[in-house]
């Protein structure tokens, strides 16, 4: 079989290579969707570590087409992956921080992922979908857990005020579910079809610029979450909050970068700032919510290609109203 295969910074192909066999305790899917992230293209660029040569993609879902001594999942089973692997042994695992695991495994970075017609992952980290579900939807599970995360972090209450920073799949799946949790919600983004779609989604207001949500709301918000991932709008985030406030960052910044902070400004207005790291405890719950429809995808999928165009549309900057562009192998 083909697959999209990251071998170090700026060296990713459509590489042949053996498609994978299940040991014991693994399952072997026939990959329906898996969705291009921003940390793929941070991988491409040797911004975030991984262990090359890797199949890419963290991000999908599929049938089950083979299985491993001692699973009990059955074929023709549709789940989604969790690709995070912590190893359950070390003292932050043992305190239920596993998403910190120094050991952890992820699919698609440490482990061949889903970039590929076929993905092998151990049983324990597949969640199964509803058979009538749409087979695109499945790609979203990683995605929304890892905003579930972030979004737990920052706890939004019933009448609260959420600004939400970046119109991308990360955000827009924030601004659904700090409606969900009660707040009235301000999406922040530049570009206009993401600020439509949030609205579409349950934002009250949106604005395209940082002073723009000022403008709107001058106390500020109760909770600021930032799912760009830019400098910009890490820096600024806090700056948004009302005294008391809490900022929670998801955006993944290139490794190394620094940005400029207020400490006095946190501490005078006793601001938390705080970050969000992958899906601990939470893919289940995402199934879940996509399954049942409370939380909407379908508006979130921009394209669909295949997998022959993966390479480029990994390599090549994102186009500005791109959501989430699925690999359909």
């Amino acid at each position: 079989m083909h697959a999209v295969k990251l071998f170090g910074p700026g060296d990713l192909r459509l590489a042949l290579c053996d498609a994978p066999k299940p040991q014991a305790a693994d399952i072997v899917i026939r990959v329906e969707s898996a969705g291009i992230c921003g940390t793929d293209r941070h991988l491409f660029k040797g911004e975030f570590p991984c262990a090359p040569p890797v199949t890419l993609g963290h991000e999908f879902s599929g049938i089950i087409i083979a299985r491993g001594e001692g699973v009990d999942l059955p074929l023709g089973a549709r789940v989604a992956c969790d690709p995070n692997c912590p190893c359950g042994r070390c003292a932050l695992c043992r305190k239920g921080k596993v998403n910190l695991c120094a050991n952890n495994r992820a699919i698609g970075i440490h482990e061949d992922g889903g970039f590929a017609p076929y993905a092998k992952l151990p049983a324990h980290r597949a969640h199964v979908l509803p058979p009538d579900l749409n087979p695109l939807f499945g790609a979203f599970c990683e995605p929304l857990a890892c905003t579930l995360h972030g979004v737990d972090l920052g706890a939004p209450k019933p009448g609260e005020r959420v600004i939400v920073l970046g119109g991308g799949v990360i955000g827009q799946m924030a601004v659904q579910l700090a409606k969900l949790a009660g707040a009235e919600v301000l999406l922040v983004t530049r570009q206009a079809a993401k600020r439509r779609l949030g609205e579409d989604l349950g934002a009250s207001l949106t604005a395209a610029t940082l002073p723009g949500a000022l403008a709107l709301w001058p106390q500020g918000a109760d909770l600021v979450l930032e799912c760009a991932g830019v400098p910009e709008t890490v820096t600024g985030a806090p700056a948004l909050c009302t005294p008391g406030g809490r900022v929670v960052v998801l955006g993944v910044l290139p490794k190394g970068t620094t940005v400029p902070i207020d400490p006095f400004d946190l501490l005078f207005r006793e601001i938390s700032l705080l970050y969000s790291f992958l899906n601990p405890f939470t893919q289940g719950r995402a199934a879940h919510l996509i399954a049942s429809g409370m939380i909407q995808v379908a508006p979130l999928i921009s394209r669909q290609i295949p997998l022959d165009d993966a390479v480029q549309a990994i390599s090549q900057p994102p186009h500005p109203d791109d959501v989430k562009v699925l690999i359909v192998p």
